[in-house]
């Protein structure tokens, strides 16, 4: 059984998807690509099939992240059953999530961090470097709690 991680932001064009990203970078990184299922979603999508925003793609390649192929979706409950790891950028993510949650999941949404991932939607490009650090800091961390339990 995989290890299944959604990350979820508000319109899964900026953190989640840079998150997503990193996380599959580290899981390539380690050979792990079989043991880890990788998505996100978002919580108030504008528009299904959006790109990621172009300075989160800008952000991302600085650093070696292609999330050139992600496309903006909007989160569903049976996504909170699928993942066991359904991770909230910030706060009213997570409420909106565990609004969302079916019965079974509960306590299975949490937060990212211990605090809120500032979106840097309508930002400078330092926003966005910003969310990334604490982003890659986080899922470098995710990762290796995550690799114990294996």
């Amino acid at each position: 059984m995989k290890i299944a991680i959604l990350f979820v932001c508000t319109g899964n064009t900026c953190r989640s998807p840079m998150a997503a990203g990193v996380m599959r970078f580290l899981v390539r990184s380690a050979g792990l690509e079989r043991v880890f299922a990788i998505d996100s979603a978002g919580t108030a999508v504008r528009q299904a099939g959006e790109p990621p925003s172009p300075l989160a793609l800008e952000a991302a390649a600085r650093r070696g992240y292609d999330i050139s192929a992600h496309r903006s979706r909007t989160l569903v409950a049976a996504d909170l059953a699928r993942f066991a790891h359904p991770l909230a950028m910030a706060r009213t993510h997570l409420a909106a999530m565990r609004a969302l949650a079916p019965p079974g999941t509960d306590g299975r949404p949490r937060l990212f961090l211990d605090r809120d991932v500032a979106d840097p939607w309508g930002g400078t490009a330092r926003d966005y470097d910003h969310a990334l650090d604490l982003i890659e800091a986080r899922c470098v961390d995710l990762l290796e709690q995550l690799h114990r339990t294996l």
